[in-house]
């Protein structure tokens, strides 16, 4: 028999899943029980959700039948209707249930706005440090990620974004508190981002998974009040973090109907429809978790002051942004960031991941790295801090 062929499909045109090979470097360690591990590699709750929404979604599958059968492609009506009018009312605009559909997690919401708006060829802007996976779709799908460099500050400079513009762009993402560097970006930056997008018109995503850990009082932009907001806005949102309910997949995007009905293709196809109990759970959270989610929103916002307490005692190491789940930090090491996040594994006994969040050639990634707080609590930062005192290379 002739010998199989490599992939050629477009999965072969990116890199493999970062975290997953981050956490194969536990692979053949043992760690003492004096030293257990901490895990601060993902960004994505290790607690189940609070009991009342856990006995909420134990009565919707033994009560509601419709929780086991397909539903509406775009998502249950009256949990589009929740997010429309609460949407509505946290940033001051006009949202319709008809411009929102629901998605299998955040991660399918961005899968499904590329789709909508761009093909194999055309380009879409994204600022780094990035979210990894949305450049892994991107290159999945033919798009090219044109790489919108944030230097020191780490926040996109509106010029040098208009200097990346060329007549197959189709969209500048932004997410906002960023992941990787936990930045929160300002409300004049935002503005000035969707101008500059629809000027040019094209789409500005923005992902907001981390919205309900921003540390700023009110909204964090007031880009719905704009009447027109839908000729450029499109807006992603996960309930995995605020509600932990990550193993259920559901995300939110929000659009103008036109881009909600290409939308609704892409989901068609790929899952005809969100988890249906992870629906039940979002609505419910949505509607009675409220003082509950702002409990968890002061730990996180604690977590973060620790941070900074934390990286300004340890000599050498310099904290670039913190916020929502994230730390972005500069490492005082003569090796590159994957060798030392690979030794830290071994040595201290950390995981975090390496340089996966920046192109190859970029020089942040010899000494930049991200570390997700949110799993291991004001104790295990100050173990965390202890460690990396400790360790020498």
């Amino acid at each position: 028999m002739p010998a199989r062929q490599p992939p050629r499909g477009g999965t072969a045109a990116t890199f493999a899943p970062p975290i997953t090979e981050a956490r194969r470097w536990l692979d053949g360690i043992e760690f003492p029980p004096d030293r257990p591990l901490l895990d601060v590699s993902q960004a994505a709750p290790m607690d189940p959700p609070p009991a009342a929404l856990r006995q909420a979604i134990a009565e919707a599958a033994l009560n509601d039948p419709g929780a086991h059968l397909y539903g509406p492609v775009l998502g249950m009506p009256e949990l589009r209707a929740e997010i429309a009018d609460q949407w509505s009312s946290a940033y001051g605009g006009a949202i319709r249930p008809e411009q929102v559909a629901i998605t299998q997690g955040c991660n399918q919401a961005f899968c499904a706005a590329v789709s909508a708006i761009a093909a194999a060829g055309d380009e879409v802007i994204l600022p780094t440090p990035w979210y990894f996976n949305h450049k892994m779709w991107l290159d999945m799908a033919g798009v090219r990620a044109v790489p919108l460099s944030t230097g020191a500050n780490l926040l996109p400079e509106v010029q040098r974004a208009a200097a990346l513009i060329t007549p197959r762009t189709r969209a500048i993402v932004l997410v906002t508190p960023n992941n990787p560097t936990g930045l929160e970006y300002p409300a004049g930056l935002v503005a000035e981002v969707l101008a500059l997008c629809r000027n040019h018109g094209i789409a500005l995503i923005l992902d907001e998974t981390y919205r309900d850990f921003d540390g700023r009082d009110g909204a964090p932009h007031r880009l719905f009040a704009d009447p027109d907001w839908g000729d450029t806005l499109i807006q992603l949102y996960s309930f995995s973090k605020a509600y932990r309910l990550t193993g259920h997949r559901v995300g939110a995007l929000v659009a103008a109907e036109p881009i909600v009905a290409e939308v609704g293709k892409f989901l068609d196809t790929v899952a005809i429809c969100a988890n249906q109990l992870g629906q039940r759970a979002a609505l419910w959270g949505l509607c009675n978790l409220a003082a509950w989610k702002a409990d968890e929103r002061a730990e996180i916002l604690a977590r973060r002051t620790a941070v900074e307490t934390g990286f300004a005692a340890l000599p050498g190491w310099d904290l670039m942004g913190a916020g929502a789940f994230f730390a972005w930090v500069r490492h005082p090491f003569a090796i590159d960031s994957t060798t030392l996040a690979r030794r830290l594994v071994a040595e201290a006994g950390v995981l975090l991941p390496g340089a996966m969040f920046l192109p190859e050639a970029d020089p942040g990634s010899r000494d930049q790295l991200r570390i997700a707080f949110a799993n291991i609590g004001r104790q295990g930062l100050q173990t965390l801090f202890q460690r990396l005192a400790a360790f020498r290379p």
